[in-house]
């Protein structure tokens, strides 16, 4: 199927290229500027993003389940957040009781 018409790109090229970001780095962030960088291509009239982009969600969906990772392998963003903060500013906030307002 014919996405951009354009620049002549087709749905198989763009999956093809996210599927190489993919294989690259699982979790890194696929956006439609990326993908025609990669094509050396860019937008012209950009009517084409929003299928662009339902293609690199569809593609990356895929790619996931097809790992079919575990929970275990998964981090849990805001617990591991959590305990950086901890680290960092340690057991206290500037000295400042919990009940303290600024304002």
């Amino acid at each position: 199927m014919l996405v951009c018409q354009c620049n002549v790109i087709s749905d198989k090229e763009i999956e093809e290229i996210v599927l190489s970001f993919l294989k690259e780095d699982p979790w890194q962030l696929v956006v439609p500027a990326k993908v025609y960088r990669a094509m050396e291509k860019r937008g012209r009239c950009a009517c084409c993003f929003p299928n662009v982009v339902d293609i690199i969600a569809r593609v990356t969906e895929e790619y996931h389940l097809l790992l079919d990772r575990s929970s275990v392998d998964l981090v849990d963003v805001k617990a591991r957040l959590s305990r950086l903060r901890q680290k960092r500013i340690g057991g206290r906030r500037e000295g400042r009781s919990t009940g303290h307002r600024a304002a």
